[in-house]
C-alpha cells in the first residue's frame, strides 16, 4: 500500500511538470519542467516494477533525459546568443 501511495506522488509531479511544461511558452523555462517529469516517470517506473533491474532502467531513464535536456537547452541558449 506504501508503493501504491509513492508512486501516486511520482505520478502526480510527472504530470504536474508535463503541464507546466505544456503551458510555459519559454522554451528554456520548459526544460526544467521536462526534467522534473522525468524525474517522476523514473521513480514511478522503479515503484511500479519490483524487480532489481528496474532501478537500473529508471536511472539510465533519468541520466539520458536529463542529458538530453541539457543539451537542448545549450544549444537553444548559444543559438540566442548569436
Amino acid at each position: 500500500m506504501e508503493s501504491l501511495i509513492a508512486a501516486v506522488i511520482c505520478l502526480t509531479i510527472a504530470l504536474s511538470g508535463a503541464i507546466r511544461a505544456i503551458i510555459e511558452r519559454d522554451t528554456l523555462l520548459r526544460l526544467p519542467y521536462v526534467n522534473v517529469m522525468n524525474f517522476g516517470i523514473a521513480g514511478f517506473i522503479v515503484l511500479l516494477l519490483p524487480h532489481p533491474l528496474t532501478l537500473g532502467v529508471a536511472a539510465a531513464y533519468f541520466i539520458g533525459s536529463t542529458l538530453e535536456a541539457n543539451a537542448i537547452a545549450s544549444a537553444y541558449a548559444r543559438r540566442e546568443q548569436q
